[in-house]
């Protein structure tokens, strides 16, 4: 089968075209985190290594798309509405990705039709701050079905960042808290919060403390993929500037998690 290259976020955008169209603005706006997130995990693994991805928040699968052309074998997962549109049904079929509709990832029954240890890869890009649930039950699913030798790869927003709720100092000294608004809660669906934004740490310790077979073998950030607006304000130019300067500010993180051996399980049970 004949994959197609995507550098540019035109050739993606065509591809798209042939099986009926995509979210043409969501994927311009994004296309650059997707490209980065898929060149990044190409410097140090191959589909010679192991092609076999699950892409968990698949959505339009335009990231399925990349790892595609990259000469990865994907399986894509997502809620069932989103597998439901024609056009992402025939994306699927001509990539050959296969489609596993999710309906509660707090109880992912469905992930049981996958065999044990099928999987040389997990993909989770920008979903783990959309976690509302306790994880537990998910992510040993998660730890049954990836290959001993296999790894999770992680992106996210940065919480440090300064354009991130962390420096938010306004609502801070009002007394409005910290994290997403009230309006966020009352005004958009569930899946579009950020409940839980992390730091890199934080990261390292989640998987750390799931299970001891979870080992962190790379994390970086990396800067916003936002284009700076044309007119910004004083502070916001030295938050942009201070960004692109310091790693440790960047606007997202990329983090990759190795499952050298699978011995001791998730360790952790949690208590309600």
């Amino acid at each position: 089968m004949t994959r197609e290259q995507f550098g540019r976020v035109e050739e993606i955008c065509t591809f798209f075209r042939q099986f009926g169209g995509t979210d043409f603005p969501y994927l311009e706006h994004h296309f650059r985190r997707f490209r980065a997130t898929v060149d990044e995990l190409c410097t140090g693994w191959s589909p010679s290594l192991g092609s076999r991805v699950l892409d968990v928040g698949a959505h339009w699968l335009h990231q399925t798309a990349l790892l595609w052309s990259a000469g990865y074998d994907v399986t894509a997962v997502d809620l069932p509405s989103t597998f439901e549109t024609d056009w992402v049904r025939n994306a699927a079929a001509r990539m050959d990705v296969d489609l596993v509709p999710v309906s509660n990832l707090s109880d992912p029954i469905e992930l049981a039709r996958l065999a044990d240890d099928s999987f040389d890869l997990m993909l989770f890009s920008e979903i783990i701050e959309h976690i509302t649930f306790n994880p537990v039950r998910f992510w040993s699913e998660i730890y049954r079905i990836v290959r001993p030798g296999g790894r999770i790869v992680i992106t996210t927003p940065n919480y440090y960042s300064p354009y991130s709720r962390a420096w938010d100092l306004r609502r801070f000294f009002t007394g409005f808290g910290g994290g997403i608004t009230v309006d966020e809660i009352l005004s958009q669906n569930t899946y579009a919060h950020h409940w839980k934004e992390f730091s890199a740490k934080e990261l390292i310790y989640y998987f750390a403390r799931l299970s001891p077979d979870f080992n962190t073998v790379k994390a970086r950030h990396f800067p916003s993929f936002d284009q700076v607006p044309p007119r910004i304000g004083r502070l916001a130019r030295w938050a942009y500037a201070l960004k692109r300067r310091d790693p440790a500010q960047h606007a997202n993180i990329y983090l990759e998690v190795e499952i050298a051996r699978k011995d001791k399980g998730i360790v952790v049970v949690p208590g309600w």
